[in-house]
């Protein structure tokens, strides 16, 4: 169970990054190691931030900042997408933004310095760029083996940006899991737009709550320990 949640969560963050070009272009092997190098260290350094608000915040940062919502939040409703009228879209859009922003928030976020990367080839298609890197989340002091895994990104160019378009991990697929349980909430709610928008609002608030109630639990000092908080100029 500890690993799936570890291979879960390195899926997650690092599609933290992915979004949909309009027009792509392969890009050479050096600046694809680079980029991966670049961004994979940002995603590390956003880990070890110890105060949960401030992380919450810089990981919300790189959501919105690289991650195309729009496009996937319609993507994971395929063929149910038609089925919501214009004002209902609109509707849709903004909570799946929310409910994106609030998922990953449920999966321990602190590593204690102990999650590190590598990357280990690249290799170039005639539209895209594939980076294959080592994930590793070393032992605490108690445990004997490491946790590592192996995830290739896919990565397209759009001018001046590079953009990460698919993410592999064994044959899991973040977008697709998304699919597959939007199709299921739909069916349940007999392909009606308005109850599946109900039930994911329900979801979300749900998740914002508990979310909530991780910042309140970790910004209050222990007991014996209370330290006054300064006011904010």
């Amino acid at each position: 169970m500890k690993r799936n949640h570890f291979l879960q969560l390195i899926i997650l963050c690092f599609a933290i990054l992915i979004s949909a070009p309009l027009r792509a272009a392969p890009i050479d092997d050096k600046t694809a190691a680079d980029w991966v190098r670049e961004k994979g260290g940002i995603l590390l350094n956003t880990f070890n931030e110890k105060d949960l608000s401030v992380k919450y915040r810089q990981l919300d940062t790189l959501f919105l900042k690289y991650v195309d919502l729009d496009y996937v939040g319609k993507f994971v409703l395929g063929k149910y997408w038609k089925n919501l009228n214009k004002e209902q879209q609109k509707r849709y859009i903004s909570l799946f933004k929310r409910y994106a922003l609030s998922l990953y928030k449920g999966f321990p976020l602190n590593f204690d310095n102990r999650l590190s990367f590598k990357v280990n080839n690249v290799e170039g298609r005639t539209n895209y760029t594939d980076v294959w890197t080592s994930i590793t989340l070393a032992p605490k002091e108690k445990e004997s083996t490491e946790t590592s895994v192996t995830v290739a990104f896919r990565l397209q160019q759009t001018g001046k940006e590079i953009k990460i378009i698919d993410i592999t991990l064994g044959e899991s697929s973040l977008i697709l899991s998304y699919r597959s349980r939007f199709y299921q909430m739909m069916q349940e709610a007999d392909s009606d737009p308005e109850w599946f928008l109900e039930d994911l609002e329900t979801i979300t608030k749900s998740n914002e709550k508990n979310n909530q109630l991780q910042l309140e639990n970790a910004e209050t000092p222990a007991a014996g320990n209370i330290q006054p908080v300064a006011s904010p100029e």
